[in-house]
């Protein structure tokens, strides 16, 4: 039974995208930039925000999902945002990629991966809600085709170039 189910959940996972916080494209994007980043060399900083951007969006759409099933409960946003960081953040721990004393950001003893994560997530976030505030102050009409994409995903580019000179 448990085995079906560990099969099945991430199946199931796959139908939820017709209910999207953030679209498929900017999921994409950010997985794509994940994967590329870190095969070149890219810092860890800089992968890290990728990995929050991503993180931020499974996030939203887990939330949008829920929402739409009417699946609530005290603290579900909590929870949520502890799972998805638990699945990401663990393994990375776990395999020593977080946590070497000799990848901090700027000596303040805080692991550069991990300060990407939260970076990223909270930049890609800000974002999507900016898209959504402008949107609204537009009669639910976006400003310019792909706003939708950019917005969540800006954040991001702007901290890695900022990043990308500070850490050169």
């Amino acid at each position: 039974m448990n085995k079906k189910l560990f099969i099945v959940i991430p199946f199931l996972l796959f139908f939820a995208f017709p209910v999207l916080a953030v679209c498929p494209i900017c999921t994409v994007a950010v997985g794509a930039g994940v994967g590329v980043s870190r095969s070149v060399g890219i810092d860890d900083l800089i992968v890290g925000l990728w990995i929050g951007g991503f993180l931020a969006s499974l996030i939203m759409w887990t939330e949008d999902w829920l929402s739409k099933k009417n699946i609530n409960f005290k603290g579900r946003t909590i929870v949520n945002i502890l799972v998805y960081l638990s699945l990401m953040i663990i393994p990375l721990y776990l395999s020593g990629i977080i946590g070497n004393p000799l990848n901090t950001f700027c000596g303040c003893g805080v692991d550069k991966l991990l300060f990407g994560i939260i970076g990223g997530s909270i930049a890609f976030w800000c974002g999507a809600n900016w898209y959504e505030y402008l949107k609204e102050k537009n009669n639910n009409k976006a400003y310019f085709p792909f706003q939708k994409v950019l917005m969540p995903i800006l954040p991001i580019i702007i901290l890695s170039i900022i990043f990308y000179f500070l850490i050169k």
